[in-house]
């Protein structure tokens, strides 16, 4: 068994070197990874991190073949392939009528099956004549193996429709074949995300760039690289899928955050050329009228009224600010919540969708109305909802929690354990005002142990 301290090493270099981030879980397993690689090359574990913090490519090739995850299939997560045929390819085709020509990629293919299924979804939406290129990246050589071979088992068709499997797969002894003609249209490269590539992630290359379900394997410096080279990358109105667990929050960079066919992705906001105009007069402006102090101290008095769990004194504090004032998002909020504390989920709701109204990336308007979709008994509302309020503010530890026990009350276990894994880290962090108005009366210590409570029970 490799030394601890070893391990910690690995990490460190794993971290350097390709990127990638693992919690304590993984130890036992990059443990073993550590002692076969050295084994291999005849080394002890220190002389073998010895070396592979120079420049071994090849071992370092190798390593990350041991320590990837490829679990993936055709048509996975289905809605965004939906997104992609009714909405961005037909985009996509009216902004480059002139020129004719498409560039898809897959960021993190693994052995192939979402490069392929761009295919799919591409050949059926755009005509033969186009220039149509798509590429999959990926750092494990093995999976690239699989992925230009394009053989697969039929578990790996458990989500295609069946007109794609009837037309683009051909069943042999082993499993299934990919088409010969679509094989033509994928090519696949060894990437390793942690380095930038001028050429291949140049300026307003691509239509479409799927890469779901790696950022969350990434260190953080990792991920603001990898998104900022991303977005470089797409085309003005480019479109961008990630997965599901990964979240750039409401207001990315040159990104726009959009919600259809049950699922999020984002665009890039198209360049807007800035007129010729000569500088604006300077005009002399009237001072700001100072905001009324009274509503910082009333809508403290509120919440404080909330911490003593005297939610019916707190309505009658917020029910007595100025109508005007009464307006604002962040007092409709408390009292969207001590509605919802007194068992108003009616009038609640009504509330917070007057504030997606005039903000749709509102994320605790979005966890508050699940709440209150929770309460009315509608589990799949408020699923959606609280997905939503996690997507748009990666940091917020509620909605993991609650999707968490949503996931855990119907037996979906994995999901379970990853939202409350994620919610445990989160709550450490979350803000006083957000555990009062969220926490269902509990404070952050007892909603940590709930967590580990439901863990303990999933596992």
């Amino acid at each position: 068994m490799a030394r601890s301290d070893d391990v910690v090493r690995l990490r460190e270099l794993l971290s350097r070197r390709l990127g990638m981030t693992f919690d304590d879980k993984r130890d036992p397993q990059l443990a073993e990874v550590l002692r076969v690689r050295a084994t291999q090359h005849g080394l002890t574990g220190r002389g073998y991190l010895d070396r592979l913090g120079t420049a071994w490519n090849n071992e370092l090739a190798a390593l990350a073949e041991a320590v990837t995850i490829n679990e993936t299939y055709f048509f996975r997560n289905i809605e965004q392939f939906n997104v992609l045929a009714d909405l961005a390819l037909p985009e996509r085709i009216r902004a480059r009528a002139a020129e004719r020509r498409l560039r898809l990629v897959s960021v993190g293919c693994s052995t192939g099956e979402e490069a392929y299924t761009l295919a799919m979804v591409a050949a059926e939406r755009v005509e033969p004549s186009w220039d149509v290129s798509i590429v999959g990246l990926d750092v494990n050589r093995a999976a690239l193996r699989v992925a230009a071979a394009g053989r697969y088992s039929r578990w790996s068709l458990r989500e295609t429709p069946a007109p794609a499997q009837q037309r683009w797969f051909q069943t042999v002894a082993e499993g299934v074949d990919i088409d010969e003609r679509l094989r033509g249209r994928v090519r696949f490269l060894e990437y390793n995300i942690a380095n930038d590539d001028p050429l291949l992630f140049a300026p307003d290359t691509y239509d479409v760039i799927f890469c779901r379900n790696l950022l969350m394997y990434l260190t953080p410096a990792t991920v603001a690289a990898a998104v900022a080279r991303i977005t470089r990358a797409l085309s003005p109105g480019g479109y961008l899928f990630l997965g599901h667990t990964d979240s750039l929050g409401s207001r990315p960079t040159a990104l726009t955050v959009q919600h259809s066919h049950g699922t999020f992705y984002y665009r890039k906001t198209a360049a807007t050329p800035k007129p010729e105009t000569l500088p604006a007069p300077v005009r002399k402006t009237a001072p700001a009228r100072p905001v009324r102090s009274n509503l910082g101290r009333e809508r403290d008095r509120a919440l404080q009224l909330v911490q003593e769990e005297r939610f019916k004194d707190a309505l009658a504090v917020l029910d007595a600010i100025d109508t005007a004032e009464a307006d604002r998002p962040d007092v409709m909020l408390v009292r969207g919540a001590v509605l919802a504390h007194l068992g108003h989920t009616g009038r609640a709701a009504a509330l917070c969708n007057r504030l997606l109204d005039r903000d749709a990336l509102n994320p605790d308007a979005h966890h508050l109305l699940a709440e209150c979709r929770e309460g009315d008994g509608d589990k799949s509302a408020a699923q959606e909802h609280h997905r939503m309020a996690a997507h748009l503010d990666a940091a917020f530890a509620m909605p993991r929690l609650r999707l968490g026990l949503l996931a855990r009350r119907r037996g979906d276990l994995r999901t379970a354990e990853r939202e409350l894994d994620r919610a445990v880290a989160l709550l450490r962090h979350e803000s006083d005002e957000r555990i009062l108005l969220f926490g269902g009366g509990f404070g952050r210590g007892a909603l940590i142990a709930l967590c580990h409570a439901e863990l303990a029970a999933a596992r």
